[in-house]
């Protein structure tokens, strides 16, 4: 599907140093695709041939490992998620998956490095979009490592109730993948969702949870 780039959120925040001349050449390389849930954005090991961009949705980053798959991160609306590893090697070193129902704009790699090699000021926005990306993975798994179970259980639970604007909501992802992201075993996990449960802080059904003391919540990923 064909996207209308006078509309999107990307001219704004990640084309506005290109001439109108440079924007009608990118968007006639650009498509929007729909993907569904659990269908596979980038597969691990595949040849890089496309610079995508999430519009909606919600997606996982994660690795193929002999231990089995490892998640990495999770990739909401704005998030340029092939960003981590497009100009660092000729394939990927990770995979994408949806979570929901999401949609990706999807450019030509070569329009996007002929752009880079033409325009300055783009080549220097992009730069910096891949360093906050890439701060973004490294913070969240510094920020999670310092703090103690109940706070980065927390902080997940809490993550996913801001992404997805409710405090009701289902998880988008397993406990062995809460486990993975958090780097704590599964039994720890679901025994510390089992105690929120307990103190009323959550309620949990199944893979829905409703936070019920979103502030007590708040205060166990602050101070633990």
């Amino acid at each position: 599907m064909k996207c209308d780039c006078e509309n999107c959120h990307i001219k704004n925040i990640f084309y506005a140093s290109v001439t109108p001349e440079e924007l009608d050449r990118y968007c006639s390389s650009r498509t929007e695709r729909i993907v569904d849930e659990k269908e596979t954005i980038i597969r691990q090991g595949a040849p890089i041939t496309e610079f995508i961009y999430l519009k909606e949705g919600l997606v996982k980053l994660y690795r193929n490992t002999p231990a089995g798959a490892q998640i990495i991160s999770i990739g909401k609306p704005l998030d340029f998620v092939s960003l981590l590893n497009v100009f660092g090697d000729e394939k990927y070193s990770y995979s994408v998956s949806a979570l929901h129902k999401s949609t990706v704009c999807v450019f030509d790699i070569n329009e996007i490095k002929k752009m880079i090699l033409e325009n300055g000021a783009f080549a220097f926005k992009l730069i910096k979009t891949m360093n906050k990306a890439s701060d973004r993975v490294l913070f969240n798994y510094l920020d999670i490592n310092q703090k103690r179970l109940f706070g980065r259980v927390a902080a997940v639970l809490l993550e996913f109730s801001s992404i997805l604007n409710s405090d009701s909501y289902e998880l988008p992802i397993s406990r062995k993948e809460i486990s993975q992201l958090v780097g704590m075993s599964i039994e720890n996990v679901i025994r510390t969702i089992s105690d929120l449960r307990k103190d009323k802080i959550i309620k949990v059904y199944g893979k829905n949870i409703e936070i019920i003391e979103k502030q007590r919540l708040i205060q166990i990923r602050d101070l633990n």
